[in-house]
């Protein structure tokens, strides 16, 4: 389990201060390679046919928490495949709803 610290960055407050509470486990590991270490493909040259939460919601510019609110309730623009228990986002679902807007 990665264990986001309270940590201050040039002077003001990190974007890490705010996620502490709300990402943990497999979320933390997640939004730390995503955002920290920079391993996100383009999405044109994205080769899998699909992506885990936190690569799909950095796509979209959501949180992971909303695809899978958008999971759940089945209301949002794209639904995911379930995967032993895990959401599988389509890449080509993430492409459309980028180029038409939703």
């Amino acid at each position: 389990m990665v264990r986001l610290l309270n940590t201050a960055v040039f002077g003001f407050k990190s974007p890490v201060i705010h996620l502490q509470h709300t990402l943990t486990g497999n979320d933390a590991e997640e939004w730390l390679e995503m955002n920290i270490n920079r391993n996100i493909v383009p999405i044109e040259q994205e080769t899998r046919s699909h992506v885990g939460t936190a690569c799909a919601a950095f796509h979209l510019n959501r949180t992971p928490q909303t695809l899978r609110l958008w999971a759940c309730l089945e209301n949002g623009p794209i639904r995911p495949n379930r995967v032993h228990g895990r959401l599988a986002w389509s890449v080509a679902d993430i492409k459309r709803v980028l180029n038409n807007g939703g």
